[in-house]
């Protein structure tokens, strides 16, 4: 058999084996990750909500606000759930935010449908503001309140963005039970804002609209991010009805929730000498849709390097 034939033939059993072992539409590998224009698949059209489900709540069945999406557009390294290698965890350390006391989890689950096929998750962890203090800081937080928020990420088969949702409340101390104060949500999702993007004074919660775009850079562990915001509506509705600590966190005619999705874009702009690039960035060379045709045209290969040989 000359090395030619020899070559092509290896070559075909490789690609034909890579399509067997990843099958068109495995939501789960970044390898078939289908990210949408927007970032993100909308939960509802895909029988998920844009409401956590929390658990013995009264009346029953409220939900709190899902208000803020790293969108899968983002830097693929940012999307990696770690901190090493300028992911997730690091960009959050990069304004403020970190994980629980002590890495002990306290409060209640909350579930949430994203609509990826996954069904109703628990949150994946619950983030706090580290007060300054990237070891000790959340411990200040889960006893003193302050502004935290659960996630999740969108990567089922039947809908593989990867963004992450994030729902985002500020509560009270532990003494008052860390209910969540007056406009708490909206609050608390335009706080993460204003440190992300390292704005020089408060978002006015109140002065916010659809389309309205924030952006600023900031830096953990010698990564750079620049993050850039959009406001959107249309996702959530503005309202109290079905909203859990709806009693304190509306009233005098605010709703507990105005209706705004803050959608973040995060890049990274600089990384430390010698970073690793994330695995994430991988991307296949040959189109999926062509593994078919390869696996038809793989006997009349086989056969012509036998009669070569």
């Amino acid at each position: 058999m000359s090395i030619t034939a020899l070559f092509l033939l290896l070559s075909s059993c490789s690609l034909f084996n890579f399509s067997s072992a990843h099958p068109r539409g495995h939501g789960s590998s970044p390898l078939v990750r289908r990210t949408p224009p927007q970032g993100f698949y909308d939960p509802t059209s895909l029988g998920g909500s844009w409401l956590t489900q929390v658990n013995n709540t009264f009346p029953p069945g409220l939900g709190e606000p899902i208000n803020v999406i790293l969108l899968g557009t983002s830097d693929p390294a940012v999307l990696v759930d770690q901190q090493t290698d300028g992911g997730y965890r690091n960009y959050l350390l990069s304004f403020g935010f970190a994980g629980e006391c002590l890495g002990q989890h306290s409060g209640s689950d909350q579930q949430a449908n994203l609509g990826d096929g996954h069904g109703y998750l628990n949150e994946t962890a619950v983030m706090r503001w580290d007060y300054g203090d990237p070891t000790l800081g959340t411990c200040q937080e889960s006893i003193q309140g302050g502004n935290h928020f659960r996630y999740w990420t969108q990567t089922g088969a039947q809908a593989n963005s990867g963004a992450i949702f994030m729902a985002l409340s500020y509560e009270e101390p532990e003494q008052l039970n860390h209910d969540i104060i007056f406009n708490g949500y909206n609050l608390a999702r335009d706080w993460l804002v204003g440190n992300a993007t390292a704005q020089p004074a408060l978002i006015p919660t109140a002065n916010l609209t659809n389309g309205t775009t924030y952006s600023g850079q900031t830096s953990y562990g010698g990564y750079v991010y620049q993050t850039s915001v959009q406001y959107v509506s249309g996702h959530l509705s503005n309202t109290s009805n079905g909203i859990n600590h709806f009693v304190t966190v509306g009233a005098n005619g605010t709703d507990a929730v105005d209706g705004l999705i803050a959608m973040l874009n995060v890049k990274i702009l600089s990384a430390p000498s010698g970073a690793t690039k994330s695995k994430s960035d991988a991307r296949l060379s040959v189109p999926l849709s062509l593994f078919p045709v390869l696996a038809a045209v793989f006997p009349m290969l086989l056969s012509t390097v036998l009669f070569m040989a």
